[in-house]
């Protein structure tokens, strides 16, 4: 897996050193053009922090570990499909520049639908099956505190376990067996162009292709692509990194598995929550003090994702400091 890791981060900074290698050749002698090519990365290192990229990401590398795997790559290719909508939208913008601008409203309206309903249906039902998850860990926890035994493949079982909503959202999250699968989820995430520096990128694409030819448009989704790679590959491994502490023993597995599971289904619950009232507002209407604010969170999804970040980084470090405290780990779940 180290080994990976290590391949993963040279892909990165080739990708990243490419598309700055690129921005420089194109834009070289002026400083305006490269201060917005330094803005465009900044926005994709800005956007992979949004909350709905976190939690996807975090679910998905959960589950994937939970079936055996060690997923290094899951926010590489979340990553890759968001980002190959930007760059599709920028190319169309280039040779389109001036007569697209009155229909890419309309289309806005209609991609931040699908991808809204998308990004929510996920959350809400990765959280549904990490709530069945739950519920047995917690009783299997408790068995074992009180001097049960517990094997190693009845632990693997039970991670595995799935009810009558596993059967539901099952054609669904089958699709997502493996890290490149997340290129499609993705894809289907970035359809909505619902936050400011997606619709930036494509308004610095659309300006530049009014006097530049094509290959000087795309350094701005290429930017936009390696920043947001690079955050998002990041935070994959470091959920990674924070599970395989988890899997090494059957007992400090079904803790920490009770504690991050907890946190998960919040998570995912929380942004799915918002997406949806979000775009049932903005379809219907609603106003109110409590619309007002389901509005403001969508506009701010980037500061949910930093405090998201932190609920997990505080949620691993208690979880580690309880584990040690509470000797958990001189529990013998093997016998009993």
């Amino acid at each position: 897996m180290r080994t990976r890791i290590i391949g993963l981060y040279i892909v990165l900074a080739a990708g990243n050193l490419i598309a700055w290698a690129w921005a420089i050749v194109a834009f070289r002698g002026d400083a305006v053009l490269l201060g917005t090519a330094f803005l465009a990365y900044t926005f994709g290192l800005r956007h992979a922090v949004d909350a709905d990229h976190i939690a996807a990401i975090d679910n998905v590398t959960r589950k994937l570990m939970q079936e055996g795997q060690r997923p290094v790559g899951v926010g590489f290719y979340f990553s890759l499909g968001h980002a190959s909508v930007v760059a599709l939208a920028s190319a169309v913008v280039a040779f389109a520049a001036t007569a697209l601008q009155s229909s890419l409203e309309a289309y806005r309206v209609i991609g931040g639908i699908i991808g809204t309903s998308v990004s929510a249906f996920f959350l809400f039902g990765i959280a549904a099956l990490n709530f069945i998850v739950l519920s047995a860990v917690y009783r299997s926890f408790r068995k074992v505190r009180r001097g049960g035994a517990l094997e190693e493949d009845d632990l693997e079982t039970l991670l595995r376990k799935r009810g009558l909503l596993a059967r539901l959202f099952r054609p669904l999250f089958r699709l997502i067996g493996k890290s490149w699968h997340m290129l499609a989820l993705g894809f289907l995430f970035g359809l909505g162009f619902d936050t400011a520096t997606e619709i930036a990128v494509l308004a610095m694409a659309a300006e530049a292709a009014k006097i530049h030819p094509l290959w000087f448009v795309m350094v701005y989704p290429a930017l936009f692509a390696a920043g947001m790679a690079l955050i998002d590959a990041t935070d994959g491994v470091l959920m990674l990194s924070a599970y395989g502490w988890a899997f090494v023993k059957p007992i400090r597995k079904l803790y920490y598995n009770l504690v991050i599971t907890a946190v998960s289904v919040v998570v995912a619950v929380l942004i799915g929550g918002i997406e949806a009232l979000g775009l049932v507002a903005g379809q219907f209407g609603l106003e109110g003090p409590f619309w007002s604010l389901i509005d403001a969170l969508n506009d701010n999804f980037g500061s949910l994702g930093y405090l998201i970040i932190g609920v997990f980084v505080a949620s691993w470090v208690v979880s580690i400091a309880v584990y040690r405290w509470k000797r958990y780990d001189e529990l013998d779940a093997a016998g009993g």
